[in-house]
């Protein structure tokens, strides 16, 4: 390191790694003390245009900003990258996402971590996400998977503003959305419900329990497998779903059927789970694949492509709500009543059964054409029997 005539300014040859006209390449470095420590801090090399000159009116910023009590590029904390708000966003999931943030945990490395890991959150861009959608739909993800990419990318900035890690904007307000129209159509006949409930009994005992849970109560898949002993109440009919997908937690009703059923699985210790898995002894974590093979072997798929109108698991919960709507004045069954049902946090969400419930005005209108013509048939007199009272 050598010393130039001008103070804190030194420079350096390079020993022949790197030339620039002809000959070794010089670096320029500063020399500066802020709060009794002596700092030396590269300026740059004379290939990219750095100079004794320009290095003297770096370290002139330099003391300034001292002076003024300003923070020093070198003491400025580096954005973080991508993988590292990920992971500690990860972390956060474990206690406060649904299966312990495993979906999230997913969908991160699988579709996020290669295209975004490296980034740091300042560098990826609303184009960046574009690309990312594009690919995504590329490699044949579905509408709904690809969003919920994007939706958590959203969540991991939003969380890196919120700890104090970053205070940059979030690039996926610059992009659009892909749009859903992913709401399921089909839902099950009373005949195909038992015939679907009669062949998974021959299968699978724990499946057809939870197939008849779903489809009396219309509880998620999630909401069965988190059901513990204490959620029972058999004396009232009733079932406490606690800590559900909207985190609102609500009460589900016991037919007779479900009643029948969950009295022969009360676990001894109030705090297990209902449904366990038999290998393990552990919680379930998701529908069988007994299930599909199923449907498969009913048929009820049979040239069916579109998605909304196959049949899954989730169909069972549809087709309780349907029921529901089906039955309307007469089993009193609101769209209102359907979304506490439900546990839907948005009126919006119950809407799609609207339809399904008979119509009111349709009905008051036939009413009161019926009641006009009873009251004009009363006073219709034959035209024979009014000749006789004529005067």
């Amino acid at each position: 390191m050598v010393k130039t005539k001008f103070p804190g300014v030194y420079f350096r040859a390079s020993e022949g790694q790197r030339m620039h006209g002809g000959k070794a390449d010089v670096c320029f470095y500063i020399r500066y003390k802020n709060e009794g420590r002596q700092y030396l801090e590269k300026a740059g090399w004379q290939s990219e245009g750095y100079s004794v000159k320009l290095a003297t009116q770096i370290r002139a910023e330099r003391l300034r900003m001292i002076r003024h009590g300003q923070e020093l590029p070198r003491d400025k904390k580096k954005v973080p990258r991508f993988s590292e708000m990920a992971e500690s966003y990860l972390e956060w999931a474990k206690e406060n996402r649904t299966r312990e943030g495993r979906v999230e945990r997913y969908r991160y490395r699988a579709h996020l971590e290669g295209p975004l890991g490296s980034k740091r959150l300042n560098e990826i861009s609303s184009l960046d996400l574009e690309r990312l959608k594009s690919s995504l739909t590329k490699k044949g993800l579905a509408r709904a998977s690809v969003k919920h990419c994007l939706v958590l990318v959203r969540e991991i900035f939003n969380k890196a503003v919120a700890w104090n890690k970053y205070q940059g904007p979030n690039p996926i307000k610059g992009l659009k959305m892909p749009s859903l129209n992913n709401r399921r159509e089909r839902f099950l006949t009373h005949e195909e419900a038992d015939v679907l409930l009669s062949e998974l009994a021959k299968t699978s005992k724990t499946v057809h329990d939870q197939a008849l849970l779903t489809l009396h109560s219309g509880l998620r898949a999630g909401e069965i497998f988190n059901l513990r002993g204490q959620d029972l109440d058999f004396e009232n009919g009733m079932i406490r779903v606690v800590d559900p997908k909207n985190k609102a937690n609500r009460t589900a009703y016991m037919t007779e059927a479900i009643r029948n059923m969950l009295k022969e699985r009360v676990p001894d210790n109030p705090n297990d789970f209902i449904f366990k898995d038999r290998n393990h002894g552990e919680k379930i974590e998701s529908v069988s694949k007994t299930f599909d093979r199923t449907v498969k072997r009913l048929g009820f798929n049979n040239g069916v492509t579109d998605p909304r109108h196959r049949v899954v698991f989730h169909t069972l919960r549809h087709t309780f709500a349907s029921w529901l709507a089906l039955e309307g004045n007469v089993g009193g069954s609101s769209i209102l009543t359907i979304k506490e049902l439900l546990g839907h946090k948005t009126l919006a969400m119950t809407e799609r059964y609207s339809h399904l419930i008979p119509d009111m005005k349709k009905q008051a209108v036939l009413a009161l054409e019926e009641s006009f013509n009873e009251s004009r048939n009363k006073k219709i007199i034959p035209i024979e029997a009014a000749k006789e009272i004529t005067p």
